[in-house]
């Protein structure tokens, strides 16, 4: 079997940290890029066996590519801090990579959990991402956040998913959705996108309706609709962030 690199970037993930790299304790090598952590982070991962590259903060892309520049294997799996690769998924990879596979990059379910619980509607699954690639052949695209993985070549789609802790609180959520809205708001006005009043007035209710209605955020109970809300929130304060970075343009 073709020899795995996982490739991660942390920044005090002292909670979560330990459970991902436990769950790929098999790989053939894992690389850590720490942005000026401050907790136990960065002695966790040399406690698997890591390596540790110490870096400033660049950006999400940027930062996960210069992890990924740093593997030395054949093909990288790039994970996020809260993140784990299940039994299932393991063999599944290692399976996939015998011999030469005429692809070059495999895409990855997540199960997104909530409050403690999977999340299966809200478009909230499959959640497919790529994240297993050759190396030389897949890169994060440049972008503020929401960055995705570019394969250059053939890609095919793994059955079992990567579990995903996600938000864990709702502190949790209002702390990231408050950074990821100011920077999707950076990035629409670096792509020339102009402040109108109808996407601050119509959009927030549309993502509502169309993650508890259309994809069936209803069956999630509480969850779903405290999902569709926040979500609803995190659209209007990037929109309202984008007509505050255009007036701060003005003379």
């Amino acid at each position: 079997m073709a020899k795995i690199s996982v490739a991660i970037i942390t920044h005090n993930e002292e909670r979560n940290i330990r459970d991902c790299l436990e769950s790929v304790n098999w790989a053939d090598e894992i690389v850590v890029v720490d942005n000026g952590s401050t907790d136990g982070t960065v002695a966790i991962c040399r406690e698997y066996g890591a390596r540790v590259f110490p870096e400033d903060w660049k950006g999400y892309s940027a930062q996960k590519n210069s992890a990924i520049d740093k593997t030395g294997n054949e093909w990288v799996l790039s994970l996020d801090a809260d993140e784990r690769v299940g039994p299932e998924l393991r063999q599944e990879m290692e399976d996939a990579l015998q011999g030469n596979p005429p692809v070059d990059g495999y895409w990855i379910a997540r199960k997104n959990y909530f409050l403690g619980r999977w999340i299966r509607y809200c478009g909230w699954y499959p959640d497919l991402n790529l994240r297993l690639f050759r190396r030389g052949r897949g890169r994060f695209s440049e972008r503020a956040v929401h960055e995705k993985v570019e394969v250059q070549g053939k890609t095919s789609t793994l059955k079992h998913p990567l579990v995903h802790e996600t938000y864990r609180s709702l502190s949790d959520f209002f702390i990231r959705s408050d950074r990821y809205s100011t920077l999707a708001a950076g990035e629409m006005q670096r792509q020339g996108r102009k402040y109108r009043w109808w996407n601050l007035c119509f959009r927030p209710p549309l993502t509502f309706l169309q993650m508890y209605l259309l994809r069936a955020g209803f069956m999630e109970g509480y969850r779903g609709f405290l999902l569709a809300v926040l979500y609803s929130h995190y659209t209007f304060a990037k929109y309202a962030k984008l007509k505050e970075l255009g007036q701060l343009e003005k003379p």
